[in-house]
């Protein structure tokens, strides 16, 4: 994983991750900086990797796996070291997750918000969190640029700099693998020996 970049006054950096294990775990360095508040803003294409990213998120909330996207149920609620409401807007599209989807009771403050599909919030877009841009570099390769909208999101996003700095440690690669068989085996598929 590239180490990134920052830019002009901390707010805003750029990262790119190799694979989906290493997106997931800049997921899980932000998750574990959380507090009741947060919220993260994820924003790309189909097929970026917003889910891996949330997913990673919410190991960092040690929420148990898996974590399918909530593209039919529109939000699903956890219970892992905070309260944690994961959205995903797609199928709403433009202006949608007004007071229709109970927004003002997920901008609680009590709850880690994750978005999928951010660009449709419009004017519910919380004022502070932190906005992901993810964007495919290759097939596996993605670019990330994280742009703290506060002090929450500043928090967050050094929380995740600080992980992705600290580099690729047998630790991490370990718990990255354990992570993997995790939810290879709560999703029923097997490991090829």
């Amino acid at each position: 994983m590239a180490r990134g970049r920052d830019e002009g006054d901390g707010r805003l950096w750029r990262v790119r991750s190799s694979t989906p294990d290493q997106t997931a775990r800049l997921g899980e360095w932000a998750g574990e900086a959380s507090r009741a508040g947060d919220a993260f803003l994820l924003h790309g294409p189909v097929g970026a990797g917003k889910t891996v990213l949330a997913s990673g998120i919410l190991r960092g909330l040690s929420v148990p796996g898996p974590h399918p996207s909530p593209t039919f149920t529109l939000v699903r609620t956890y219970t892992g070291r905070l309260p944690v409401a994961h959205v995903d807007l797609y199928r709403l599209g433009e202006g949608a997750a007004g007071e229709d989807l109970g927004w003002d009771d997920l901008l609680d403050g009590a709850s880690v918000l994750i978005v999928e599909w951010a660009q449709y919030l419009g004017p519910w877009t919380p004022p502070d969190g932190v906005r992901i841009d993810i964007q495919p570099a290759t097939a596996s390769a993605r670019r990330l640029e994280w742009r703290a909208l506060g002090p929450g999101g500043l928090r967050v996003l050094a929380a995740a700099r600080r992980g992705a700095a600290a580099g690729p440690t047998a630790a991490m690669e370990r718990a990255v693998e354990q992570s993997r068989r995790r939810t290879a085996e709560a999703e029923g598929v097997e490991e090829p020996s």
